[in-house]
């Protein structure tokens, strides 16, 4: 059985985000403020490390990989704990964190100093990030992809004006760029502490017990994280493999800018136009066979023109998928740790980025700007669209196949 999905409401980013209440405009906000915080701050941290500090690339590297592996491998933590104690203090915590760990970043000159504010910046995603997505899923009701359409615009938003920003702070000053950011996100703390109304699940409100078991024995649940996986691995080569193959700080600049600018132009319009003719399962399905195809463009436009419509056809291929996926994994939670499924399909994807990245650093290095990883890319998206499509037609991904819902409850 296929699930429809109503329409999105016409109008503009902002013409429709005042139809949704303050708390999800709140939200909107939220996301677009920690992705200009964070993307002014992140591009240009190794320059300084290993330019500004003087560190050696082991350094460097040890200093990035920590914010990754701590925010990717806490996320189940965070999700789990937005469940048991409401969403709002884990939205609140994690923002507090990352205001400490920017602001440290501003003056911190050892390594141990260096990775400590790295770690906390990578905990402080972790903290947030699975509950503003079950905040949202929670107030939006059955608006849901309509609402995650629009979180994805100011999402994008971030990114597209987080680097511009932090180009000019940073040529006064790398500690000047994160002293602002984190500022930014200090007012967002204060913002949210008074105006964001409490939600989520108190621990008295559900069971006791089963938090991680209901979570861990959702098969179905596994089944499409694993599926999507291929996604993330898709979308990532934005930061891999395009800007390798563009070499030079222009074209890549140029990559991120043409991804942003088609995901803020298309999103709404292109969520209303699937949500008018698709169900969700043919959404997702569409969306990775696109994602796929974007592959194609590098293998039959040489240089520059190739790899741009490829940043282009990705932020499409995410535009069709983002909301219904979003919107899936709720469904298969069947209303029960929402945030905890979160962050559970957020540390599996997270984890396949970090083995697609070696799988396809390993290809060109083989390879070398070949057909040959283009096309194996390709091929990931249509096998990942294969078995999404399986798990479609077999009507597991309906939210009649989630296990039972658990009334929400509001502190």
């Amino acid at each position: 059985m296929s699930t429809e999905v109503s329409a999105p409401a016409k109008g503009g980013i902002w013409r429709q985000s005042r139809t949704f209440e303050p708390a999800v405009r709140l939200l909107f906000l939220n996301q677009l403020t920690i992705n200009l915080g964070f993307y002014m701050l992140m591009p240009y941290l190794a320059a300084h490390l290993a330019d500004g500090l003087g560190m050696a690339a082991w350094a460097v590297g040890l200093v990035l990989g920590v914010r990754n592996l701590s925010q990717q491998g806490m996320f189940l933590v965070g999700g789990a704990l937005a469940d048991r104690l409401g969403f709002k203090p884990l939205i609140v915590a994690g923002c507090a964190l990352r205001t400490a760990g920017f602001g440290a970043l501003a003056f911190a000159q050892s390594l141990p100093v260096l990775v400590a504010a790295s770690v906390a910046t990578g905990l402080a995603g972790a903290l947030f990030n699975p509950a503003v997505r079950a905040y949202l899923a929670a107030e939006a009701g059955e608006r849901r992809v309509e609402a995650f359409a629009l979180f994805n615009t100011y999402y994008q938003a971030g990114i597209l004006l987080g680097p511009l920003v932090g180009v000019a702070l940073t040529g006064v000053s790398f500690r000047l760029t994160c002293v602002v950011a984190a500022v930014l996100f200090a007012v967002l703390t204060l913002v949210q502490l008074r105006h964001l109304p409490v939600r989520g699940k108190p621990a008295e409100a559900v069971e006791e017990r089963g938090q991680f078991r209901t979570v861990l024995t959702n098969r179905t649940f596994w089944l499409f994280s694993l599926a999507m996986t291929g996604s993330y691995v898709l979308s990532f080569q934005v930061y891999l493999a395009l800007p390798l193959a563009a070499d030079g700080t222009a074209a890549t600049t140029a990559l991120f800018v043409v991804s942003a600018l088609v995901a803020l132009a298309g999103q709404l319009r292109i969520t209303a136009w699937c949500a008018r003719r698709l169900s969700r399962e043919r959404c997702l399905v569409l969306g990775l066979v696109l994602m796929g195809a974007a592959f194609l463009p590098p293998v039959a436009v040489p240089g520059l023109g190739g790899l741009l419509l490829c940043a282009a056809a990705l932020a499409v291929a995410n535009a069709v998928l983002y909301p219904y996926e979003m919107d899936t994994v709720v469904a298969l939670s069947g209303g029960r740790w929402v945030a905890t499924h979160y962050g559970l399909y957020n540390t599996v994807c997270g984890i396949g980025i970090t083995l697609g990245n070696l799988g396809t650093g390993a290809l060109l290095d083989m390879t070398g700007w070949s057909a040959t990883p283009w096309l194996v890319l390709c091929g990931v998206g249509l096998v990942c669209a294969g078995a999404v499509g399986l798990l479609g037609r077999g009507g597991r991904l309906s939210a009649d196949a989630a296990p039972a819902a658990v009334p929400d409850s509001r502190a």
